[in-house]
């Protein structure tokens, strides 16, 4: 039997993390062959922490509990490479724990590998829940990100990693930063499944448009060597086009080394020693079994 690792960072919101776990425990009862645990983590959350129930569906869930909170995405990153070194898989899915990605997309995933178990698979998104402007702004990140590094990338973290993929993403500096973007760089030959994003269970989206800009900035950041070598291309022809456009090819100048300069700060985000360090900010474990 295979064994999937859920891994799923919460920050206070444990009542969608209570509908999340009924909702995976009610999809994956229709599920064979595959064996389903959960590893929480709790990123020093501040409301307080309930009792979860056992269920019938889910093997076991650990919620691995941090002292100190370092978002989302340094969640992620800490529990793939922990998963990595910790716990014996053959494959692990990814999933926020507000309702954002639909548990019901696990069998998508699930059938997915088990067709073409070699491959990781990820989520792509073809409809978000979001209002007009963080839309419109989610596709000028998309097309930002396409000129400047030349690739697609239009999915999240929901996603299913072969142990593989685990083992090699479990080390690069860049996870600490960008999961998308380190999948992107790192793990040829991806397969997909379309994706809805599912509402929140409670409340609004936590997906500020600040935070969309830092998500789309350290994706771009992954790829900074690809973004400087066009960056400078466009510099070179628009220099030659002075004549032509005048103030206008040197106002774009302008505008490509700062933003240069500011992908260049924010990779600095990236570290192989904090992500390798990370399991010093453990504070510790509870376990569940049915």
């Amino acid at each position: 039997m295979k064994k999937i690792i859920i891994l799923i960072p919460v920050f206070n919101d444990w009542g969608s993390l209570t509908n999340l776990l009924n909702n995976i425990n009610d999809t994956i009862k229709d599920i064979k062959n595959y064996e389903f645990r959960c590893i929480v983590v709790n990123d020093a959350s501040s409301a307080q922490q309930p009792n979860i129930s056992k269920f019938t569906n889910i093997k076991s869930i650990c919620i691995i509990n941090m002292h100190e909170n370092r978002g989302h995405a340094r969640c992620n990153a800490f529990g793939i490479r922990y998963i990595s070194l910790n716990k014996i898989f053959d494959y692990l899915i990814l999933m926020d724990g507000d309702g954002e990605d639909r548990p019901v997309e696990i069998k998508n995933l699930v059938h997915k590998i088990t067709n073409d178990p070699n491959h990781t698979v990820v989520a792509k998104r073809i409809k978000r829940s979001e209002g007009p402007i963080f839309q419109s702004m989610y596709q000028i990140h998309k097309l930002l990100t396409y000129v400047f590094t030349g690739k697609k990338i239009n999915y999240g973290n929901y996603s299913c990693l072969t142990k593989e993929d685990v083992k090699m993403l479990s080390d690069k500096a860049s996870l600490w930063s960008s999961y998308s973007g380190s999948v992107k760089k790192y793990l040829k030959n991806l397969n997909e499944i379309d994706s809805i994003r599912g509402l929140r269970y409670f409340g609004p989206s936590k997906m500020s448009l600040f935070n969309l800009a830092v998500h789309s900035f350290s994706i771009i950041a992954v790829f900074k060597y690809q973004v400087f070598l066009r960056s400078s291309f466009a510099i070179i022809i628009l220099s030659f086009l002075n004549n032509l456009i005048g103030e206008y090819s040197i106002l774009i100048q302008i505008l490509l080394v700062a933003f240069n300069l500011l992908i260049f700060v924010v990779s600095l985000r990236e570290s192989k020693k904090a992500l390798i360090e990370s399991h010093l900010n453990v504070s510790g474990e509870i376990k569940i079994a049915p």
